[in-house]
C-alpha cells in the first residue's frame, strides 16, 4: 500500500530532495506505508531511505539524515492518511443511535478507529482490529491505549455490543497488557446489565491486568429523549448510583492494600446522582479520566481556588456578568460564583442553569448544551455586558455548538458579547474578572 503527497513544506527536508505534491510515498526504510502509524514510526528514525513513485509511476529512492524529532516536510490529505474506520457494534446504549435528526452530519458518524485512540485519545472497544492490526500496535509499542470494556464477561459484552466479536476482542486486552502496553479503560455503566456483581465481576478481571492497566473509568448510561426502536434502558437511581461508589470503594480499599494506588474512579455523575460529597483531589491521582468526567468537579474547584487564593482583592474593575452552564455544574458554579462576590463586592455575577431540551432531562452535562437552548432560555433577559459559555459545548475549533448555531449568531441573538471558557478552574476566574 501507498500514500499519496498533498503538498511538501517549503524549506523542509523533503523539498530540498525534490519531493513534490502529487508524488506518492511507497515506503520508508523498506516498509510500506499505509497510515499515520506507520509513517510516524518509521519516519523517527536518524537515516530515511524513501521510496517515492511520482505522477507518471517512476519510482526513486531517496536518503535523508535527521534528528529523530525532525519533520520530513511530508503532509497528507488527511490526518489519518486513510479513511476513518467506522464502528462496527451496535451497542445498545450508543449515544449516536439516540440523536435527533437535523444535527451536522459529522455527528452522526460512529468511530471505532485505533488511530485516533493513539492520536487524541479516543476510546475503541477493539472489535474490528485484526491480530496483524494487534501486533503492529504491540511492535510500535503505541502506549498507552484506552479500551472500552464495558464488561469482561464475554457473553454479557456480545449482548450489549451486539458483535460477536465483542468477546474474542477481549483476548486483545490481555495481549496487549501481556506486551507492556499501557492501557486506560471505560465502562460505560447500564443498570440491569452491567452494574451490581457484573461490575465487581469486570473490576477484579480488569485488576489482573496491572500494572499494564493505568485506571478505570465507570460512567452512566447517557440517555436521551430520542429512543424510540431502541433497546429499553433506565437511567441511574440515586440508590443505584449510590451502590456503584460503594462497589468501587471496596474496590479500591483492597486494590490499594497490595499496590498503594488507587485506579478505579466512578464518574462525577454518580455522585451528583447519589446526592454524595465529590472526593478531594487527592482522589483521583494525575487525573487520568478527566475527559470521561472522573474527577472534573474535584479538579475545576481546586484550579479556581488557587487562582483565587493568589489575586488580589483590589485587582477587579466593576462589572456584571452572566454565566451559563448545565444542570449538572450549575451548584458548583454558583458556589464559585459565591466566593467571588465574597472578594470583589463590585461584581455582579448571574447564574443561570440551562436545561436540555435537545437531548431532553436526563443529560445534564455541559458539553453537551446546544445553542439554541442557551438562546430560548436567555432571550429577554438583561445579561449585562458579558455572556461566559462552556467551551465544552463546541465543536473542537471553538465555533460551533452540536446544533450548528455559532458563538456569533448566538451574540446577536442575544444582543451581547459571547465568551466560551476552558473547562479550566483558574480561566474560569480570569473570564469572571476580565483578565485575559
Amino acid at each position: 500500500m501507498s500514500v499519496k503527497i498533498f503538498s511538501v513544506v517549503p524549506d523542509s527536508l523533503c523539498k530540498k530532495k525534490g519531493i513534490k505534491a502529487g508524488d506518492t510515498l511507497v515506503s520508508i526504510n523498506g516498509h510500506e506505508i499505509s497510515d499515520v502509524l506507520d509513517y510516524s514510526f518509521y519516519a523517527s528514525d536518524t537515516k530515511i531511505l524513501l521510496e517515492i513513485k511520482d505522477e507518471n509511476g517512476s519510482r526513486k529512492k531517496v536518503r535523508i539524515k535527521k534528528g529523530e524529532y525532525e519533520n520530513l516536510g511530508l503532509e497528507f490529505e488527511t490526518y489519518l492518511m486513510d479513511s476513518q474506520r467506522h464502528c462496527r457494534n451496535k451497542c445498545i446504549f450508543c449515544f449516536i443511535d439516540q440523536l435527533p435528526k437535523g444535527l451536522r452530519k459529522s455527528l452522526y458518524f460512529k468511530d471505532d478507529d485505533s488511530r485516533l485512540s493513539f492520536l487524541f485519545g479516543n476510546y475503541i472497544t477493539l472489535t474490528n482490529l485484526t491480530d496483524i492490526e494487534i501486533d503492529r500496535i504491540i511492535k510500535m509499542h503505541i502506549s498507552p491505549v484506552n479500551i472500552s470494556v464495558h464488561t469482561m464477561n464475554p457473553a454479557l459484552r456480545v449482548k450489549m455490543m451486539k458483535n460477536p466479536k465483542a468477546a474474542h476482542s477481549l483476548e486483545y486486552i490481555k495481549k496487549l497488557s501481556d506486551a507492556g502496553i499501557k492501557l486506560n479503560t471505560q465502562l460505560v455503566l447500564c443498570p440491569g446489565y452491567n452494574d451490581g456483581e457484573e461490575l465487581e465481576f469486570t473490576l477484579r478481571e480488569l485488576e489482573k491486568l496491572y500494572p499494564s492497566l493505568q485506571s478505570i473509568a465507570a460512567v452512566p448510561v447517557g440517555l436521551t429523549c430520542h429512543r424510540e426502536g431502541l433497546c429499553k434502558l433506565n437511567p441511574f437511581t440515586a440508590e443505584q448510583a449510590s451502590d456503584v461508589i460503594d462497589i468501587i470503594d471496596n474496590f479500591n480499599s483492597r486494590f490499594m492494600w497490595h499496590n498503594k494506588e488507587r485506579i478505579a474512579f466512578p464518574a462525577d455523575e454518580f455522585y451528583l446522582k447519589a446526592g454524595r460529597e465529590i472526593p478531594s483531589p487527592d482522589y483521583y491521582g494525575n487525573f487520568s479520566q478527566l475527559e470521561n468526567g472522573v474527577g472534573l468537579w474535584a479538579n475545576f474547584r481546586n484550579e479556581f481556588f488557587l487562582s483565587l487564593n493568589q489575586a488580589e482583592d483590589s485587582a477587579v474593575q466593576g462589572r456584571k456578568i452572566t454565566v451559563a452552564t448545565g444542570v449538572a455544574a450549575y451548584p458548583l458554579i454558583c458556589d464559585l460564583v459565591d466566593e467571588m462576590a465574597k472578594k470583589w463586592h463590585n461584581l455582579r455575577i448571574n447564574a443561570v442553569k440551562i436545561e436540555n431540551k435537545l437531548f431532553g432531562e436526563n443529560i445534564t452535562v455541559a458539553g453537551l448544551l446546544a445553542g439554541k437552548d442557551i438562546i430560548n432560555q436567555l432571550l429577554g433577559r438583561d445579561l449585562g455586558e458579558e455572556l461566559l459559555i462552556p467551551a465544552t459545548a463546541l465543536r473542537r475549533e471553538g465555533d460551533i455548538f452540536l446544533d450548528d448555531v455559532t458563538v456569533e449568531q448566538m451574540s446577536k441573538s442575544l444582543n451581547v458579547k459571547v465568551t466560551p471558557v476552558p473547562n479550566e478552574g483558574g480561566e474560569f476566574l480570569k473570564a469572571i474578572v476580565g483578565k485575559k
